[in-house]
């Protein structure tokens, strides 16, 4: 410190001078000339007028624009407001329940199928609906995709608001619908027994399930006995507000009995097997097909040509209705002593035509019994005519009566 004093003391100032100190100091002005707008900020405003006559472009269509949709609206536009409510009438309908619409099935699973009704969302067609009958798949109703059928809505799902179709609705009220029809006709129709009770058995008709009491039944078979087979059955009572089905087995049996003329064929189908026969049923009517009426050749086990479910002609030989029994024959229908043994098939394809010629050697034979009994009652005043008939005594025959010495008996095979 010492050393930097030592060297100030040799300096010396000049005072300042009173003219110095009553005027103030001013830097000198300079004066500056304008200059030329550099290239960036000449080419930033050509920009900002650019956009600007954009957007008043883009504001002057936008508002052309409104003022066109505000007084024409449909200027321009190929769909009108006539097409729109076409569309509307086409694609919009009634969801109400029982409401039926036309729908397209495009997807199946184990549980039912998807159905395009052209709503809002798919509808969906619970197996359980799918079919009159039980089934466990709607394809076993025929129900595949691209099938187009009508359904008819039954519910709704709280879950997606999709709605719930069913078929079996529909076929329940055409299976009502045919059977009045069946009632009407009075026609003997096939109903297979699923159920019975104390009264009674339960019977399938056109996918309905009718009643048929004990006491409408011919056979005092019981309901165990009758369940899963086939009965003859007539319309007694159909009733579909009530849901009451009702029918006759006696009904449908006094008419099948009725047909059953004596040397009539008829198809049957081998019930069971006996030491003496086989039981035949013909249209709901067990008939007995005894061990020598199956051929002329000799049948020592009748299991060597019939067995349970085989399906045969046979002739009516005959009925006893008090009774209800029925005798059967097949040999009458063999082209040949033991057809029945050896081709069985060729019985069956010549049983009418075998059955005519029977009936024809019947006709001859009753022909010249009568012939023979009129031989000696020239009195009676009839005689045979060559076609078999019974006829008056004729002038050019003789009062004596017939010559049928030359006539050949009939044999009966």
């Amino acid at each position: 410190m010492a050393s930097l004093a030592q060297q100030f003391t040799g300096l010396r100032c000049p005072p300042l001078s009173s003219s110095r100190l009553s005027k103030p100091f001013f830097p000198p002005k300079q004066t500056h000339k304008p200059s030329a707008l550099s290239p960036i900020v000449s080419a930033a405003v050509a920009i900002s007028n650019a956009q600007t006559k954009e957007r008043a472009q883009l504001k002057q269509l936008f508002e052309e624009a409104y003022e066109r949709c505000r007084t024409d609206p449909t200027e321009g536009v190929a769909f009108t407001l006539e097409d729109f409510h076409s569309a509307l009438d086409i694609y919009d309908f009634n969801s109400e329940m029982g409401t039926k619409v036309k729908g397209t099935v495009f997807s199946t699973d184990k549980n039912g199928a998807l159905v395009d009704i052209t709503a809002k969302s798919s509808a969906y067609l619970p197996v359980q609906e799918a079919c009159i009958y039980k089934i466990k798949h709607v394809e076993e109703a025929g129900i595949v995709p691209g099938l187009k059928e009508e359904f008819v809505i039954i519910g709704e799902n709280e879950v997606d608001d999709s709605l719930i179709l069913s078929l079996r609705t529909i076929q329940y009220q055409l299976a009502w619908e045919r059977c009045r029809q069946l009632q009407a006709e009075d026609v003997v129709v096939k109903g297979k027994v699923v159920s019975g009770n104390k009264g009674g058995v339960v019977a399938l008709v056109e996918g309905l399930r009718g009643f048929v009491p004990f006491s409408q039944i011919s056979s005092k078979s019981t309901a165990e006995e009758l369940l899963n087979k086939e009965l003859p059955l007539k319309f007694v009572e159909v009733d579909e507000e009530q849901s009451r089905l009702v029918f006759s087995n006696r009904k449908a049996m006094a008419d099948s009995q009725a047909q059953l003329g004596i040397g009539s064929v008829v198809i049957g189908t081998v019930q069971s097997l006996k030491p003496y026969g086989a039981f035949i049923d013909i249209g709901g009517i067990n008939g007995l097909l005894h061990v020598s009426q199956i051929s002329h050749d000799r049948v020592s086990d009748i299991a060597m040509v019939l067995q349970p479910g085989d399906t045969l002609k046979v002739m009516i030989l005959s009925h006893d209705r008090e009774r209800g029994r029925v005798s059967l024959s097949s040999k009458k229908l063999e082209p040949t002593p033991g057809d029945m043994i050896r081709n069985p098939k060729l019985v069956f394809e010549k049983a009418e035509e075998m059955a005519q010629t029977f009936r024809q050697r019947i006709a001859q034979a009753e022909a010249m019994a009568r012939a023979d009994m009129l031989r000696f009652q020239p009195e009676s005043g009839l005689t045979l005519g060559s076609d078999g008939i019974l006829g008056p005594l004729t002038s050019d025959l003789p009062a004596e009566g017939l010559n049928l010495s030359g006539v050949s008996p009939a044999v009966e095979s």
